[in-house]
């Protein structure tokens, strides 16, 4: 695969390139972190008592990414590493392994119940914001145990982080509450908000599946846009990941309306509505809310 072949000629330019001076003693801890969502949990709990560096950054696309020289510097050199798992980021154990990293390596998913799409695990778990509390505890777990010295400091980030999830969970509860059964289908670019239909009691159909490297074919395209006319819809999305082609022919083909821009596998860029979780799922939910109650 070119993933594998890239990967393999990235570690052998990191094995000629990192000197000599990496092995002295570091004054700080070093935490990599799969990708741009993760990250900012992370920097939640650690707050800056360590140097966190992320794979994928702001929207940008973890399925198909191809990780770079500066990547694989900085997981040779982390000491800690945190990946989503769930099969999400495809080259992250090639990088991990061919790196020669001494870090210990943590998938923040470990116990969230896994939702399926057509038979495949989908691995957006973060997409429910219960399912955030689970990777924050994991973080906070970890880094407790890596940094004792900090255990209080994580301790308190760690519970007012999880206060504000679960605050955030329970309002959004209560406003999607009184909305009708008619306002509960939605289209979006790829199949990443699973966790977040279980969650709130919505429906959400998507021309490709869980993984953004897939292609529909014209004949499932046309069954989704004859479902869609025969069942209807509330609204049409973009991702900030994604080409918006697929939905705007969707949107062309059933008269239906796109209703903005969600944010699926990546948070947004400086100066952008989604630059931390909280920031993305506030966004996403009043984005959602806005359309429905509009259409």
């Amino acid at each position: 695969m070119p993933i594998i072949q890239n990967l393999t000629k990235l570690v052998t330019i990191v094995a000629f390139t990192l000197y000599a001076g990496a092995s002295l003693a570091k004054d700080r801890t070093k935490i990599v972190a799969s990708f741009s969502i993760l990250g900012d949990m992370v920097e939640q709990v650690v707050g800056d008592h360590a140097d966190v560096t992320t794979i994928v950054g702001p929207d940008a696309d973890a399925h198909v990414y191809q990780p770079s020289v500066a990547d694989a510097r900085a997981v040779a050199d982390a000491d800690i590493i945190f990946v989503n798992g769930l099969g999400f980021e495809t080259w992250s154990d090639t990088l991990i392994s061919e790196s020669g990293t001494n870090a210990s390596v943590h998938v923040a998913t470990a116990g969230v119940t896994i939702v399926t799409v057509d038979g495949e695990t989908d691995p957006h778990a973060w997409n429910s914001l219960l399912n955030g509390v689970i990777y924050v505890n994991n973080i906070a777990a970890t880094l407790s145990e890596k940094l004792p010295a900090k255990g209080d400091i994580i301790e308190a980030n760690r519970k007012a982080y999880v206060d504000q999830l679960l605050a955030l969970d329970i309002a959004n509860k209560a406003t999607l509450a009184n909305l009708p059964a008619n306002k509960r289908t939605v289209v979006t670019a790829h199949d990443a908000f699973g966790y977040l239909a279980d969650a709130y009691n919505m429906t959400f159909l998507a021309p490709v599946g869980i993984d953004t490297e897939a292609e529909p074919s014209a004949q499932e395209l046309a069954i989704l846009i004859d479902q869609l006319k025969a069942d209807g819809a509330a609204a049409l999305f973009v991702e900030n990941i994604t080409s918006p082609a697929l939905v705007q022919q969707i949107a062309d083909e059933t008269g239906l309306t796109i209703g903005g821009r969600l944010f699926s596998d990546a948070l947004s860029a400086r100066g952008g509505p989604a630059t931390s979780y909280l920031a993305m799922f506030e966004h996403n939910l009043n984005t959602l809310l806005t359309a429905l109650e509009r259409n």
